[in-house]
C-alpha cells in the first residue's frame, strides 16, 4: 500500500494531525463504513507505513510505533439521529459553544478560530436551544474538492469530527482544565456535497463512561438530506498549556457564519484532536 502522509495544513493540535481528517485518510484504504482507532498523536508531513491485515483490517506505523488501526464496520450509519436542524437554526447557534470563548486548539483544521477562510473548515457549532443538539452551517470551499467538484471524503470525516467533540464536552459539562482527544471514529458517507453547497453539521452527546465520551454527528445537505454520519469516542485528558505563538481569534455570534469555508478537522485521541 502507498505510504500515508498528513500535510501540515490538516493539523488538530499544532504538531499533530486532525483526528477526523486522519481517520478519513486511513479509511480511504478500505471500502465501506470504516472504524478507525487512533493510538498515538499523528505526525505531520512524514511518511507512515500502511500494512494490510489478513482479515481486511490495516495498521499505520511510524518508526515502528503503531499510530492507527482500521477495520470495516459491521453496522451502517447513521444511528438514530435525535432530530434535524434547519439552516436558520444552524446560523443562530453558530459560534455559541462555550469552547469558543477559550479554544484549546485555535489552529485546528476543523474548528480553529485562527484559521482563515479557504484554509480551515471554520465549523463553529453551538447549542440549539432546548434540543440537545449542536449545529453550525458549513459551505465547503473549492480547495477541499476533487476534480469533479465534490468534497474529498477525508474532509467530510473532518467536518464530522470537531462538532461531535464540542457537543460531547459541553453536554457533559467538562471544566476548562479538561480537554478531549479523539480515540475512535466510525463514519458512513452516503453522498459527497459539492463545493459551494450550503450544508450544516449537527452533533450530540450519546453517552459517558468515566473518561470516555461517545457522540454522534451528521452532515445535512442543502435539501435536508443526510449526506454522512459518524459515531465518535473521545477521551478526557488534562488541558495542554497554551501555545503563545498561536493566539486564538475571538468568535462573535455573527462572525463564524460568514462564508464558512472548508478545510477539515477537529480534536482527536490516542493523540489527535
Amino acid at each position: 500500500m502507498p505510504e500515508l502522509v498528513i500535510p501540515s495544513r490538516f493539523c488538530g493540535p499544532p504538531a499533530s494531525g486532525n483526528g477526523g481528517y486522519v481517520c478519513g485518510r486511513v479509511a480511504g484504504y478500505l471500502d465501506g463504513p470504516v472504524t478507525v482507532t487512533l493510538r498515538r498523536p499523528v505526525p505531520l508531513a512524514v511518511p507512515m507505513t500502511v500494512e494490510p491485515g489478513e482479515d481486511g483490517s490495516l495498521r499505520v506505523h511510524h518508526d515502528h510505533a503503531l499510530i492507527a488501526e482500521a477495520a470495516l464496520s459491521a453496522d451502517r450509519l447513521p444511528p438514530q439521529i435525535p432530530g434535524l436542524v434547519s439552516m436558520a437554526e444552524a446560523y443562530a447557534a453558530a459560534g455559541r459553544a462555550r469552547y469558543f470563548a477559550d479554544p484549546v486548539y485555535p489552529t485546528c483544521f476543523g474548528c480553529g478560530t485562527s484559521r482563515q477562510p479557504g484554509d480551515g473548515l471554520r465549523i463553529f457549532p453551538g447549542a440549539v436551544a432546548s434540543r440537545g443538539l449542536w449545529a453550525a452551517p458549513w459551505t465547503p470551499h473549492p480547495s477541499v474538492s476533487d476534480d469533479s467538484g465534490r468534497v474529498r471524503p477525508e474532509v467530510v470525516w473532518a467536518a464530522l469530527d470537531c462538532p461531535s467533540g464540542i457537543a460531547a464536552a459541553e453536554a457533559a459539562s467538562l471544566d476548562q482544565d479538561t480537554a478531549i482527544l479523539l480515540g475512535q471514529m466510525t463514519a458512513d458517507l452516503v453522498a459527497l456535497p459539492a463545493a459551494g453547497d450550503p450544508c450544516r453539521v449537527i452533533a450530540w452527546l450519546a453517552g459517558r463512561d468515566g473518561r470516555k465520551l461517545t457522540a454522534g454527528s451528521a452532515l445535512i445537505g442543502p435539501h435536508g438530506e443526510v449526506l454522512a454520519a459518524a459515531g465518535t469516542l473521545w477521551l478526557t485528558v488534562p488541558r495542554p498549556a497554551p501555545d503563545p505563538a498561536t493566539p486564538a481569534a475571538p468568535v462573535t455570534a455573527a462572525a463564524p457564519v460568514t462564508a464558512a469555508p472548508v478545510t477539515a478537522a477537529a480534536p482527536a485521541a490516542g493523540g489527535a484532536a
